[in-house]
């Protein structure tokens, strides 16, 4: 059971980002696991066990992040990670496509956390496929955009092409010259990192997001297959 991060979580983050060096983790390794990884993996599981408890037919699975970095990534000479995050997601086909898939998650790092829905860097043609569904229907589309700006939890977020696309309506041109979103919220660190209720922090609001999920899973399943043609 996930009973909130402690102050020694936040004390591990600094310290493996001052010492990032085998020897060091080596010698605090079961601080990692009984700070650190222990409790983001109670809080994902939890989260997790909630969503599909609700959600279950949408088919997510649930990824928690190693803090061993990929060796491929090593360029700096931190092999490990002063992060961690998990995810709720669908299951994809390699590790290839995996910053292209639509993803629920929470990271946590020194600075302070963040949570949302969105891609890593989704691929050009989901992106295509929203600007013809878009175009096909916007009025559809400004209903979700209606839906996020009545909050204050998620903002939009994420790269946009340098020439500007026009989009069908002055309402949906920021989403339309997006080439990858994340809508997403940025959180400090304070006491409520510390407490058991941060689950239902994050339940609620991938709650709330679920509507714009099903939006872009239609998207990218229903999607027509000829707009890389257009």
């Amino acid at each position: 059971m996930f009973t909130g991060f402690t102050q020694k979580t936040i004390d591990f983050m600094w310290s493996i980002r001052l010492n990032n060096n085998r020897s060091w983790f080596e010698a605090h390794k079961d601080e990692y696991k009984h700070d650190f990884q222990a409790p983001m993996k109670e809080l994902g599981q939890e989260v997790f066990a909630k969503i599909i408890a609700d959600y279950g037919e949408r088919g997510f699975i649930h990824k928690l992040s190693r803090i061993y970095k990929d060796a491929r990534r090593v360029r700096d000479g931190n092999m490990y990670r002063d992060n961690l995050w998990f995810s709720v997601e669908k299951p994809c086909a390699g590790k290839e496509e995996s910053s292209g898939i639509l993803t629920f998650w929470f990271d946590l790092n020194p600075e302070g956390w963040s949570y949302g829905l969105g891609y890593y860097a989704a691929k050009a043609v989901t992106m295509e496929k929203l600007r013809v569904r878009v175009d096909d229907n916007p009025k559809e589309f400004e209903k979700l955009i209606d839906l996020l700006n009545s909050q204050g939890e998620f903002k939009l977020d994420g790269p946009e092409y340098a020439r500007k696309k026009q989009a069908p309506t002055l309402k949906t041109q920021e989403w339309y010259n997006k080439k990858s979103f994340s809508l997403i919220h940025f959180g400090e660190i304070t006491n409520e990192l510390f407490s058991r209720e941060f689950v239902d922090r994050l339940v609620c609001g991938y709650k709330f997001l679920m509507p714009f999920y099903d939006y872009f899973d239609a998207v990218e399943t229903e999607g027509r297959p000829e707009v890389m043609d257009r």
